[in-house]
């Protein structure tokens, strides 16, 4: 009889333990789908420039104005997470991120001048991206006893990383198609992830927090009053650092397609490789930094250096694997800047203060 106890004990584990690993898998491909979000774009830039007849600079606000979209977005989603649960914002999150792709896709497809469309697709986008990794973090904090949580918050980062890696491939592949496939790709993978979620996450009983939206704003102010100088310049630093990287990107996916006539998975598999070093090089700065517990500025001051070096040497040079070279030492630094950037804001405020 004991025995029979034991082994229904061990089983009831082996069942807990199945569903969690299910439960965390659907949850990690939200930030997985997220950080496709600009990447994917980057490679096909030269093919949506000629399309649509515009310049560099309306190009890059398909990227600006996702991200803008998504990090005005983000104290709002998490608030209402917060009060009323993570998985309610979740969901619809994703599925308002496949509808700015919709509305993308069809702007680009229908009509002749579509890139106002287009722009407004992807803020709806970014909104949608504001309610996606952030609030999963929280959940999973939320899921795992402090045993279990550092592991499924690897797990959550692995995915991240991979996204990252994937995405240019993955953009150049669907491009193959067409490039307004890319919008519409943002959709199809939206649903399945939002249907995971919903069926495979048991999110624990919440008790919704009944500070007010006016007072979790006033909180945020505080914040930066007290430690706006120092936040503001990590912020900094971390923008600056995605904006010269990705706008290299850029101009580099241009310059191979134009003068190398490198294209297709070709040129998505180069694009890819300063973004493996960047994510490799974040969690290998990451561990180090956590072991030491300092050095954080320092790691900051380093990676600005290397990245502001490589941008001054890249326009000498004109050989693509040399472009390649570049690109790596970029996201070598940029790899030091993010990780270090994202300690020090977190740890600049309390767990109360990080809710949402």
């Amino acid at each position: 009889m004991k025995n029979r106890s034991n082994q229904q004990k061990k089983s009831d584990r082996s069942t807990s333990q199945g569903t969690s690993n299910i439960a965390l898998m659907a949850l990690s491909a939200v930030p997985l789908l997220m950080v496709l979000g600009n990447s994917m774009l980057i490679p096909e830039f030269p093919k949506i420039k000629s399309a649509l007849d515009i310049n560099q600079f309306q190009v890059g606000l398909l990227i600006t104005l996702f991200s803008t979209a998504a990090g005005l977005s983000i104290p709002i989603l998490g608030f209402l997470s917060d009060k009323y649960g993570r998985k309610i914002i979740i969901v619809p999150s994703v599925l308002v991120y496949g509808l700015g792709g919709i509305i993308s896709g069809l702007g680009a497809t229908l009509l002749d001048d579509s890139y106002l469309i287009i722009l407004i697709g992807r803020v709806v986008q970014g909104i949608g991206a504001a309610g996606t990794a952030p609030i999963v973090m929280a959940m999973v904090g939320d899921l795992y006893k402090s045993n279990d949580r550092s592991e499924a918050m690897g797990v959550i980062e692995a995915a991240n990383g991979i996204g990252k890696v994937i995405s240019p491939v993955l953009g150049s592949a669907v491009a193959l198609i067409s490039w307004r496939a890319l919008f519409f790709s943002y959709a199809i993978l939206a649903i399945p992830i939002s249907l995971g979620v919903f069926f495979l996450t048991q999110e624990p009983t919440h008790q919704g927090q009944k500070e007010k939206l006016s007072s979790y704003l006033k909180k945020i102010l505080q914040i930066f009053r007290e430690k706006g100088p120092s936040l503001l310049i990590s912020l900094f630093a971390g923008m600056a650092v995605l904006f010269i990287l990705f706008g290299v990107l850029s101009h580099v996916s241009d310059i191979l397609e134009k003068e190398y006539n490198l294209k297709g998975l070709t040129k998505g598999l180069i694009i890819a490789i300063p973004i493996l070093f960047m994510s490799s090089f974040s969690y290998l700065t990451g561990r180090y930094l956590k072991q030491k517990g300092k050095f954080f500025k320092i790691a900051i001051i380093t990676g600005l250096t290397i990245v502001g070096s490589a941008l001054f040497f890249l326009p000498f040079l004109k050989k693509p694997y040399i472009y390649v070279g570049i690109l790596t030492i970029m996201g070598l630094g940029s790899g030091f800047v993010l990780t270090s950037v994202n300690t020090l804001v977190t740890s600049s405020t309390t767990s109360e203060q990080r809710a949402g």
